[in-house]
């Protein structure tokens, strides 16, 4: 199980890195291409469709590999205001909605994504299967994350019951410990 931790920590750490990596290209070709128009009045081609191309992929390799659950944006103002029960009921459903939608778009979205391979990018030609690739990728991360944590609330419950449960524990320890002043006692 250890290796196994280590392992997706690796894989995070390097899919963080290919981020850094487009985030980093796509600024210098940003650069090129003010440089290129601005200063020097020729303005290359190729830069706006490398840059929409890296932005394309950073969005979805990011979110694919990257960001977790819990940094996404949520609404969570019903979720939090119901009891623990409720929420993992909400949270199953949220799941099973997020990998029976995409599961169900996944095979339509190969199919065009597939299409496009006829068509290449303006001034690269880059297949356009190969620009949109990265959505499909996206589809199948986000569909495994989701089946995993369907199946990991099922089984252990919510993480934050956990971390709930975990500072129930620490207060009710620290109530026992007759040395502890806040604990109620005589010092």
């Amino acid at each position: 199980m250890q290796k196994i931790k280590i392992l997706i920590g690796w894989l995070r750490t390097a899919a963080e890195g290919v981020v850094a990596a487009m985030l980093a290209a796509m600024f210098l070709t940003f650069v090129l291409q003010i440089f290129s128009r601005y200063v020097m009045n020729q303005p290359i081609g190729w830069t706006l469709e490398v840059c929409l191309t890296l932005w394309l992929w950073l969005v979805f390799w990011g979110c694919a590999f990257v960001v977790r659950h819990d940094e996404h944006v949520a609404f969570d103002v019903l979720y939090n205001s119901v009891r623990p029960g409720t929420r993992r009921v909400f949270a199953l459903l949220g799941a099973a909605a997020i990998v029976i939608g995409l599961g169900i778009s996944l095979l339509p979205t190969w199919d065009f994504i597939d299409f496009l391979k006829i068509k290449k990018s303006a001034i690269l030609k880059i297949p356009m299967r190969t620009i949109f690739s990265i959505y499909a990728i996206f589809l199948i991360s986000a569909i495994a994350v989701y089946a995993w944590r369907f199946i990991s609330i099922v089984r252990h419950g919510l993480p934050e019951e956990h971390l709930e449960a975990s500072e129930i524990l620490q207060q009710s320890s620290s109530q026992g410990d007759p040395e502890d002043p806040s604990a109620g006692g005589e010092a």
